[in-house]
């Protein structure tokens, strides 16, 4: 008697210090999720506004960018304007024919017949005391005169200035169009919420944040890989202690659950299409773009879910709904089933529901199914995307165009498809510790 209930004892103790050591590590799995679930949403919130501040719309194809570059290539082909001899000689005699021109179109103004008085005076004072051929043969010395002064330092300085106003008066036209304001004010919220004060430093900063959180992401999912199989590790180990078969896998079960809200939760594919270079010749100057966004896509199942459920066509909306009952709804019931099923009495765990949603969901189930799909979507948009991006490729000595598709899977994919890993694991153990079942 006294064995038996020594025996009794260590098999309490075990079962408490199982289910301590089991509750510990729960919460670090726990944790790492969390974690990795706050990371993802930090990711895709900072990736939205990189593409955002680089997308192909504020870039290549914004008129305010392109008025600066312009304009600085503008200003400096002004500022260092410069002409050879020949190119000056050349241009002497074009303003000599200009002045030569003006003096005769002046003077058959005034040898116009005159009907009025004033009219008349003029006429004869010109025509007595101003000598027009003087003029013509005054037109070398004028046309040169001309040139030194557009050469002068302080002259060229006010050209330009005159030349520039253009790009100025377009600077200020920019406000009349609410698209371009609306654009101006968002790049300005996210230069203030990343405290970034320019283009190159915001790009530096968001492109050193997703590095870091790149690493720590998939740290956090091999962290809980490692509890899980920690956990099979215990499996293997008290295979034989039968009297705790039943509070490890009711522990095992919310290891599961984790891992199948991370997984429904955290993204799962990016589809991100860039143009890494664009540089082109313009008035024997280089115009460089870079990191323009072409197109930028973060997903989890629940996103897909839910942007499927709100579509107006019909079928979307039931494809939405049969990936939430499917892929969502049933792995959830089937979980509860198993951990019921192995708790309850013989009469509720033989029942028909709870029987077919331990043992028989698994065929309806799309979790699986999910994963295949996910994982074919990203190898045939891959290839489509990088085939597309190709055919942009442009090599020549005045243009130069060099794309990258940055499309991959994320941790959430890895976290996803560990869980239909480890449900299956679990479902084949529970065949055999039920003791409601014929094994």
């Amino acid at each position: 008697m006294h064995e038996i209930k020594t025996f009794g004892n260590k098999t309490i103790l075990s079962k408490l210090l199982l289910i301590f050591g089991l509750a510990v590590l729960l919460c670090a799995e726990g944790y790492f999720g969390y974690q990795l679930h706050q990371l993802s949403e930090q990711q895709e919130e900072i990736k939205e506004d990189y593409s955002n501040i680089n997308n192909i719309s504020s870039g290549l194809f914004s008129v305010e960018q392109w008025r600066d570059k312009v304009a600085a290539i503008a200003s400096h082909q002004i500022r260092d304007f410069t002409l050879s001899a020949k190119q000056k000689k050349e241009l002497q005699k074009e303003v000599e024919q200009i002045i030569i021109a003006l003096i005769d179109k002046a003077e058959a103004l005034i040898n116009k017949p005159k009907k009025t008085l004033d009219g008349k005076i003029k006429k004869f004072i010109v025509k007595n005391f101003v000598d027009t051929d003087d003029f013509r043969k005054k037109a070398p010395s004028f046309a040169k005169e001309i040139i030194a002064k557009v050469y002068n330092p302080r002259n060229k300085k006010e050209l330009s200035k005159m030349a520039m106003s253009k790009f100025d008066a377009l600077e200020r036209a920019e406000y009349l169009d609410s698209t371009v304001a609306a654009t101006k004010a968002a790049s300005e919220k996210i230069y203030l919420k990343y405290k970034a004060s320019s283009n190159e430093e915001l790009n530096t900063k968001l492109t050193s944040s997703l590095s870091r959180i790149r690493t720590l992401t998939y740290n956090y999912s091999f962290a809980m890989l490692g509890c899980i199989v920690i956990v099979l590790s215990l499996w293997w180990i008290l295979r034989k202690r039968i009297d705790l078969h039943a509070p490890l896998f009711i522990m095992s079960l919310m290891f599961a659950f984790i891992l199948l809200f991370i997984g429904l939760t955290a993204s799962m594919i990016e589809v991100d299409a860039r143009i890494k270079a664009l540089d082109f010749v313009l008035l024997g100057e280089h115009v460089v773009f870079e990191n323009q966004v072409l197109f930028f896509q973060s997903k989890s199942i629940l996103d897909v879910v839910s942007v499927l459920i709100k579509q107006s066509a019909m079928d979307s909306v039931l494809v939405g709904i049969l990936i939430l009952i499917f892929s969502i709804l049933f792995p959830i019931m089937k979980l509860s089933a198993t951990g019921i099923h192995l708790l309850s009495k013989k009469k509720i765990a033989r029942n028909r529901i709870i029987r077919y949603f331990a043992f028989q969901s698994g065929k309806w189930s799309m979790a699986d199914v999910i994963v295949i799909a996910i994982l074919m979507v990203y190898i045939g948009l891959n290839g489509l995307l990088d085939s597309q991006l190709k055919s942009l490729n442009i090599k020549s000595d005045d243009l130069n165009v060099i794309t990258t598709n940055n499309t991959a899977l994320q941790p959430g994919f890895i976290i996803f498809i560990s869980f239909v890993l480890y449900g299956l694991i679990l479902s084949t153990i529970l065949k055999f510790i039920s003791p409601h079942e014929s094994h």
